[in-house]
């Protein structure tokens, strides 16, 4: 009887550790990644850019020329190639990239680098490429920095509401990628569908006239109207200075600062103050 306990008792012990082990053994260790994954989002015109991409690091390697080799396609980074999403149409070498998600590959060389955006988003690295979805393909010049840069690197830089660009840095070369916006025939249809209604937006009418339709009489006109339905705007009052004096109209200009400076002046607003003590001493 007492034998047959200890038998059992053995089994239930050597079951239990076979168990531990399994679960042991089977357990899963997180470790670092030694590409790590790095997600930047960008607002842009009246949209955003969403660049993913994998981050090498150097670690004493030779980049270009040899991890890298030049005149081969590129996943540009590590691991799945790296993608790009526009939510607003954009202009890139001259042409329009409709929004969408388009897989961004490079092939580098000693003084330029060709940049494509592919459409093969099911690819792996450079794994399925096809010349066939390439959507725009252009070659871009590379320069040489004094400073190593260790870790593979994708940034936007010279943003402006029209325009940016698209960085790659690595070891000692970048190259950059001029990205336009493309936005003005879809703010023009709002502002044409806007100004049907009983709230017309002439403020930012006169803004998109002037700093992005090159129409100044329209910026006029609008910004003239929005004072008619807020004259205590000290802000307005000096924008439409600016571009009267865009129009040659010196003395209209030096009229409407004179009241956005008086209105500033009631409102405390010292940063409008200053910027119109200036805007009439460039007037003179």
């Amino acid at each position: 009887m007492w034998s047959k306990i200890i038998i059992m008792k053995k089994i239930l012990l050597s079951a239990f550790a076979v168990a531990g082990f399994a679960l042991v053994s089977s357990a899963q260790v997180k470790m670092p990644a030694p590409s790590p994954t790095q997600t930047v989002k960008q607002e842009f015109g009246v949209g955003s850019i969403e660049l993913t991409c994998s981050r090498p690091a150097a670690k004493g390697r030779k980049i270009f020329g040899d991890l890298v080799p030049y005149n081969k396609i590129w996943r540009t980074g590590a691991n799945a190639a790296t993608k790009i999403v526009f939510t607003e149409p954009v202009e890139i070498d001259g042409k329009k990239i409709d929004t969408g998600t388009y897989v961004l590959y490079t092939i580098p060389d000693v003084n330029s680098w060709e940049i494509i955006l592919n459409k093969g988003l099911k690819n792996w690295g450079s794994d399925g490429y096809k010349e066939s979805e390439d959507v725009v393909r252009f070659k871009v010049a590379s320069s040489k920095m004094k400073n190593n840069i260790e870790s593979f690197t994708m940034e936007f830089s010279n943003i402006s509401p029209t325009s940016c660009a698209l960085d790659i840095k690595w070891e000692k070369t970048s190259v950059s990628i001029p990205i336009m916006a493309n936005f003005k025939d879809k703010v023009q249809a709002q502002l044409d569908a806007a100004m049907k209604t009983d709230k017309k937006p002439y403020w930012q009418a006169a803004q998109f006239y002037n700093e992005y339709a090159n129409n100044l009489p329209m910026a006029l006109d609008n910004i003239t109207k929005a004072l008619g339905e807020n004259d205590k705007a000290f802000w307005m009052w000096i924008y439409k200075a600016k571009i009267q004096t865009q129009m040659g109209d010196k003395e209209g200009a030096l009229t409407s600062s004179k009241k956005s400076l008086e209105l500033a002046t009631e409102a405390k607003n010292d940063d409008y103050v200053k910027i119109n003590m200036d805007f009439q001493k460039g007037l003179k």
